[in-house]
């Protein structure tokens, strides 16, 4: 088993004390949005692990990352930075390809050459101001504002209240903004996709650059990347520009009433308070009285029978909801075999939520008849659909099943939630900056997805 790697904070002016093998100083971009934090610390802390070496974070804005690099204050930048020989920097392996769009307001541009004459911006020593350089030299007489202190979210919002002209954002970026602020769109796609890599100086040991190749190899053979990638951007574009603007109307108007229960709810069973709302918003839209015609009931939408199970008397009383349906996800949890990871665990739990456990284990049994991976919640969302189909749910122990409802649930539950996190730390008011943490069942003696 590998040691588990620390992941600390080292302020802007500290420089690499130890040898990479026992510490490694990773250079990240300050103040990016949590989803693309999340991802590259995840792929970090997963790099330490392999290492045996403690992670020490570096953030810095980024036009500050290369000259850092460059003057050896971080071992490695694990900063979304396009993979371009430049100023004779080294590269991992690729471990994400995306397309770079030009974002507007008003009449939007069709080509490279309609940018002439627009107010552009970019975040400076980003890889869109990499983009932009490399169009000028196809077209010179375009030019563009490099801002410091600023972030690709910052700019599209501008943006989209009609303080800048465009802005140029990656397609995940721009998914993720427009959760927000449904008006953006892509213009066009400018340039080559941009395939993101960590960074290394020149002079940089070749051992750790191996380290890296091989790292990289690993996970995209084992499907750990895949799976990552997945679970931070596969569900991006799930809404429509009318519900996002009716959640984020509805977040911080009835949410802030309700979040009291759904911390409580979170006390007794160690689940994300902002998870069990996003719950709660898919299946009820903060209405206490809601009721479907199958009669469940409530803010979490109970079905008699599982409300009994749960010794509740008022399914429409929001306090029993919360806590049961709090206690039920968990359960739902710790019924699972102890190999699945904490990362997958809560997703296949919240499908069993929905279609029940006998029908969760019937696809996962699917899932790995077709040779996939009946512990990730990736490979069992491509089976749950089929359960409607004679074919397959024939041969299944509990039979017919809406699984595709599942999968819209799981997903779009997943969304909600990183946009509540989004909404928490950046929008909200009177809500706390300091993130909750998952409290999954522990599986620490197994590997890692």
């Amino acid at each position: 088993m590998l040691g588990a790697a620390l992941l600390v904070t080292c302020t802007p002016a500290e420089v690499p004390k130890k040898p990479w093998r026992e510490e490694i100083t990773v250079i990240v971009v300050r103040g990016e949005n949590n989803v693309d934090t999340e991802f590259k610390q995840q792929l970090v802390n997963l790099f330490g692990k392999q290492l045996q070496a403690r992670v020490r974070l570096l953030p810095l804005p980024p036009d500050q990352i290369i000259p850092a690099l460059m003057a050896n204050r971080g071992h490695i930048a694990a900063a979304g930075l396009r993979s371009v020989e430049a100023a004779g920097m080294r590269f991992s392996p690729s471990y994400q390809t995306v397309q770079e769009q030009v974002v507007c307001k008003g009449t939007p541009p069709r080509r490279l050459d309609d940018l002439p004459g627009r107010t552009i911006a970019v975040v400076a020593g980003s890889a869109q101001d990499a983009v932009l350089r490399e169009a000028q030299s196809k077209l010179a007489s375009l030019h563009w504002e490099a801002r410091n202190e600023q972030t690709v979210a910052n700019l599209l919002s501008d943006v989209a209240t009609g303080k800048l002209d465009c802005t140029i954002a990656n397609e995940e970026q721009l998914a993720l903004a427009r959760n927000y602020t449904p008006s953006l769109n892509a213009a066009f796609d400018i340039a080559a996709p941009s395939r993101l890599a960590w960074a290394f100086s020149p002079d940089s040991d070749a051992a750790l650059l191996e380290e890296a190749k091989n790292f990289f190899a690993n996970i995209k053979q084992d499907g750990t990347l895949r799976r990552l990638l997945d679970r931070y951007y596969g569900h991006n574009e799930r809404l429509e520009a009318i519900d996002s603007v009716t959640f984020i109307t509805k977040a911080r108007t009835d949410l802030p009433h309700l979040r009291p229960l759904f911390e409580e709810g979170q006390n007794v069973s160690g689940i994300d308070w902002r998870l069990l709302a996003a719950i709660s918003y898919h299946e009820s839209h903060w209405d206490p009285l809601a009721t479907s015609p199958t009669n469940v009931r409530g803010l979490m939408m109970l079905t008699e029978e599982t409300a009994d199970r749960l010794k509740v008397t008022d399914r429409l009383d929001p306090r029993q909801s919360i806590l049961a349906g709090a206690r039920y996800l968990r359960l739902l949890q710790e019924e699972l075999p102890r190999r699945i990871a904490n990362e997958e665990r809560i997703w296949l739990a919240l499908a069993a939520y929905n279609q029940g456990q006998g029908h969760l284990e019937d696809a996962r049994v699917l899932t790995a008849r077709a040779g996939l991976n009946a512990d990730t919640w990736l490979d069992v969302k491509k089976m749950m659909p089929l359960l409607t189909q004679p074919e397959y749910f024939e041969q299944t122990k509990h039979g017919y099943a809406r699984g595709g409802e599942a999968v819209i649930l799981v997903e779009t539950v997943r969304l909600y939630y990183d946009m509540l996190k989004h909404l928490d730390t950046h929008e909200m008011p009177n809500l706390p900056t300091s993130p909750f943490r998952l409290k999954l069942p522990d599986t620490s003696r197994h590997k890692l997805p």
